[in-house]
Formats: C-alpha cells, sequence, structure tokens
C-alpha cells in the first residue's frame, strides 16, 4: 500500500509538473521540442532537473518518503503525497518568476542598446564634422583664417563644406596611418570558420557575434550557426542551444536551416535532454524528408547519441 501510495502521488506531481510547464512556454504541445524563446529554453532545463529529480525519486520505489509516512488508513500517505505536489507546485512558480524576470532584463537591454546606438551616432556625426574643418582648412588659401563655428541650424558654413573635386571621408591626420576599413560580414565570418577549424573557438565566438550586431545582415544565420558551433566547442551546451534555435528562426525554409535544427539536437545531447533532441530531430524529418548525404548522417549520427526509436 506505501509503494502504491507513493507512485500515486509522483504520477501526480508530475501531471501538474507537465501542465504548468507547457502554459508557461507555450500554447502548442511541440513546445518541448523546440523552445520558443530565450526564456524558454532556460525554463525547459530546470524542468528537465526536475523530470530527473522525480524520475530518481521513481526508482527509488518511494524508500526516501516511505519511513516518514504513516500505516494506511490513518492519513500518513496523504500528507507526504500532498507535501510532494506542494514543492512541485513551488518550483514551477519560481520558474514562472524567473522567466518574467529574463524578459524584463532583455526589455532593459535592448533599450540600453538602443540609447548606446543614439550616442555613437551623434559622436559619429561630431567626428565628421571635424574631419571635414579640418579638409577645408588644408584646402583654403595661404593667410585666410576659415569659421570654426558651427551655425545655430546644425548646417556647415561654406568655408567647411568639402570641396566638390574631393572625397566626404575624412582624410587621416599627417604623419599617422589611416585606419583600416571595418571588415564585412563575409570576411568575418570567413576568418570565424578558419578559427573554428584550428580549434580557436573564442576567435570564432567574437566574429560571428560582430556579424549578428550588425542590423539587417542578411548573413544572419549563417553567424548564429557559427556561434552556437564555437560554443559547442567551449562545451556551453545551453547557451549553444540558444544559438542554434536563434539561427533556425531567422529562416525556417533556407538550405542552412536543417544544420541549425541538427545542431540544436546535439546540444539538447550535450545536456543530456534526450526527449528533446528526439522530438526536435522529428520535427527535423517532418520538415526535411530529404537531406543531404553529409546532413543525413549527421542526422543519423545524433539520433543514436540520442537513443531515438
Amino acid at each position: 500500500m506505501l509503494r502504491t501510495g507513493s507512485r500515486t502521488t509522483l504520477r501526480l506531481g508530475a501531471l501538474l509538473l507537465a501542465g504548468a510547464a507547457m502554459a508557461a512556454l507555450a500554447p502548442s504541445g511541440a513546445a518541448l521540442a523546440q523552445a520558443e524563446s530565450r526564456e524558454g529554453i532556460y525554463l525547459q532545463n530546470q524542468i528537465l532537473q526536475l523530470r530527473q529529480e522525480l524520475e530518481m525519486v521513481r526508482r527509488s520505489g518511494g524508500a526516501a518518503v516511505a519511513p516518514q509516512m504513516a500505516p494506511p488508513g490513518r492519513g500518513g500517505a496523504p500528507a507526504a503525497g500532498g507535501e510532494i505536489v506542494a514543492q512541485l507546485l513551488e518550483r514551477v512558480g519560481l520558474l514562472e518568476e524567473e522567466v518574467r524576470r529574463q524578459r524584463g532584463r532583455a526589455e532593459q537591454a535592448e533599450y540600453a542598446n538602443r540609447t548606446l546606438q543614439q550616442q555613437v551616432e551623434k559622436l559619429q556625426g561630431d567626428m565628421e564634422y571635424r574631419f571635414n574643418a579640418l579638409e577645408s582648412r588644408g584646402a583654403a588659401p595661404a593667410g585666410t583664417t576659415p569659421p570654426t563655428g558651427r551655425p545655430a541650424g546644425g548646417q556647415q558654413q561654406g568655408a567647411l563644406t568639402p570641396p566638390g573635386n574631393q572625397p566626404n571621408t575624412p582624410a587621416a591626420p599627417p604623419g599617422q596611418p589611416s585606419a583600416p576599413p571595418p571588415r564585412t560580414p563575409e570576411v568575418a565570418l570567413r576568418e570565424g570558420q578558419a578559427a573554428l577549424g584550428r580549434r580557436d573557438y573564442a576567435a570564432a565566438e567574437a566574429a560571428a557575434r560582430e556579424v549578428l550586431a550588425a542590423r539587417n545582415t542578411p548573413r544572419g544565420q549563417d553567424a548564429g550557426i557559427l556561434l552556437g558551433d564555437s560554443l559547442m566547442g567551449k562545451r556551453d551546451f545551453q547557451s549553444a542551444a540558444l544559438a542554434y534555435d536563434d539561427a533556425f528562426r531567422k529562416s525556417q525554409g533556407s538550405s542552412r536551416a536543417p544544420e541549425a535544427m541538427i545542431g540544436l539536437a546535439n546540444a539538447f545531447n550535450g545536456f543530456n535532454a534526450k526527449r528533446e533532441a528526439c522530438q526536435t530531430l522529428d520535427d527535423l524529418r517532418a520538415k526535411f524528408p530529404r537531406l543531404a548525404g553529409n546532413l543525413s548522417d549527421r542526422a543519423n549520427q545524433a539520433r543514436q547519441r540520442a537513443g531515438c526509436r
């Protein structure tokens, strides 16, 4: 009777935990297969930990709680079961609160990024104005003094405007080498892939984040996959899962979308989320039934590591 009561309590706790977690993550039943957001993957990791703890209690057959339970008919088993359920509900409430805090932090970070961008644009405008003033002074006739003030309307006066036959880009000060031009996303990705090949994961991650920092870049998905690969090399599996998930969502029908899903499954395998890895690979098979040879081999290897059916 004690063993049966423990199993019934565990099943009830698992059902309550699963229902609360699915309501927090997404309205659809596929939320565990692929998290809908960064907060979803974070909460998914916590739920996986709870699932492992419940599995350990189930395998022990209720031995941990049996000594504290009264004989049948005296109300001991319901009290112990209610305590376990209450603890599980409290854990779910804490996870939901953590999701709300993470969402608030993300909004604050986005606001800070917008403010920083405005400051950088203002600083860039000031620097261009000063360089244009220096060019105008160099082009003015000897013995003349060009004006140095900025008009009230924010426009440069005629003496400060670069001549039509001069380039608008500022010239380097005399005696100093000109600064190298910033590398394009293509160059950054190429150098990042080279760093990944020589296992310089820090340099590969920096190159990927440099491309992702540029807004509206068409190479965002490539940079996301490179970021996931570099984090996998550093064995930061949970951050790699976030990177692969973002890369997949940038273009779910592109030729590199299957690669992002395979990377996500491997990241799930990295922190022992076997069920989520198998569900991701099942989604991959449904969305892309005909994979190329290399991708098909990688998907099969991921299924073997996860023990998928």
